[in-house]
């Protein structure tokens, strides 16, 4: 191999990216800007909620209730309305998201002990958000219930026994449940699908479509020489982003880093060898960009997005897509951005994830030599 050769190879490609405009702007925006999208835009903290009350009691009692869902950060009770057909109005109109009906009698049963209930109408047309709110609005009834029964018994002067159990809970790795934490570090495999897989699969293909691949193989450069040459400039842009987008995770997002950044930039780099070289790989069977760029997309970009466990929890999926994930490279990257960003894993502790890495970026490099050949057809 003659490193002068691979050095014109690896100019020669920086010539192609600086010229096209297009995959400039993917290689130095589109990281920033899915690091912000996903950071700002993807939010699973669910606060300050709106919600609707019609208060038909109307009593201290009932005011009492109320200040409780006023003063959890979960809720923001927007309106309170004189009628049932105003609340269901405002469900329907999308103003708010649960609407609580106070009954008539509630300050009258509580004083003779007797069982109230109290309605929630809930938006469930996403069900993820009616779970939690149905969730927080029984935890907000509960607390009220529990301090109406203390107060009952203080006043008849009855001695209040402490329980014999209680749960104290201690949040480890994100002390804050901020989805951001989670949520930004997996970013990065993302991003490394993009920059990797797809503009990589358009380097031997656009070589196909400009006609310039037959003098290329009337040179005397390897396909080795060819294949590190064109995938260089892209691993090198490709550390790159990693460390801009760590940067803005913990620097501006605030997202807690317990890990050591060279473990982070060796495995990122282990990653960034599996896209680049799936992204080559694609390049020389498809012959054709558009080809290319949409098999790249399917094979690399849409598994990191749904089946790595970036957003959705691997455990949670069904079992045939459980199966599935252990053939997803990014699964174990988003794993072990996630264990440096938030645990501070050892790099000894990561071969769980290390070693398939490791054996996807060995093959899938092999396939990628393998496939290329300096002839035509």
């Amino acid at each position: 191999m003659s490193f002068t050769r691979f050095l014109a190879v690896a100019r020669k490609e920086v010539v192609h990216i600086f010229r096209d405009s297009r995959g400039l702007i993917i290689v130095l925006i589109m990281p920033v800007v899915l690091v912000l999208l996903f950071g700002y835009g993807v939010n699973l903290d669910f606060k300050g909620l709106p919600v609707y009350v019609y208060d038909r009691d109307g009593s201290q009692q009932s005011q009492d209730l109320l200040k409780r869902f006023q003063a959890s950060e979960y809720f923001d009770v927007v309106r309170v309305v004189n009628d049932y057909p105003a609340l269901t109005r405002s469900l329907d109109d999308g103003h708010a998201k649960m609407g609580i009906v106070i009954p008539w009698d509630f300050s009258q049963r509580l004083g003779d002990r007797r069982p109230v209930q109290i309605q929630a109408l809930v938006d469930g047309t996403d069900d993820n958000t009616a779970n939690v709110l149905i969730g927080y609005a029984q935890a907000v009834v509960q607390g009220y219930s529990s301090d109406v029964q203390l107060e009952w018994l203080r006043n008849r002067g009855q001695l209040l026994r402490p329980a014999l159990l209680s749960v104290e809970t201690r949040t480890w790795y994100n002390e804050d449940l901020e989805s951001s934490a989670f949520i930004v570090p997996g970013v990065l495999a993302l991003v490394m699908s993009v920059i990797g897989a797809f503009l990589t699969s358009l380097t031997i293909a656009r070589e196909w479509e400009r006609g310039t691949m037959e003098q290329l193989i009337s040179t005397p450069v390897t396909p080795l020489e060819i294949m590190l040459g064109k995938l260089a400039p892209y691993f090198a842009i490709g550390m790159f982003d990693v460390i801009v987008c760590a940067l803005i995770a913990i620097y501006w997002f605030q997202v807690p880093f317990r890990g050591s950044f060279p473990t982070l930039l060796f495995t990122s780099a282990m990653f960034l060898v599996v896209v680049l070289s799936l992204g080559f790989y694609v390049s020389v069977i498809a012959k054709s960009q558009l080809t290319a760029s949409q098999i790249s997309l399917i094979i690399t970009f849409l598994p990191a997005f749904l089946l790595s466990g970036f957003l959705f929890p691997i455990e949670q999926m069904p079992v045939v897509l459980q199966w599935i994930t252990p053939l997803v490279p990014a699964r174990y990257y988003v794993s072990i951005l996630k264990k440096i960003f938030l645990k501070g894993t050892p790099t000894a502790l990561l071969y769980p994830d290390l070693v398939p890495l490791a054996l996807f970026a060995l093959v899938v490099a092999l396939l990628a030599t393998a496939s290329f050949h300096k002839r035509l057809g």
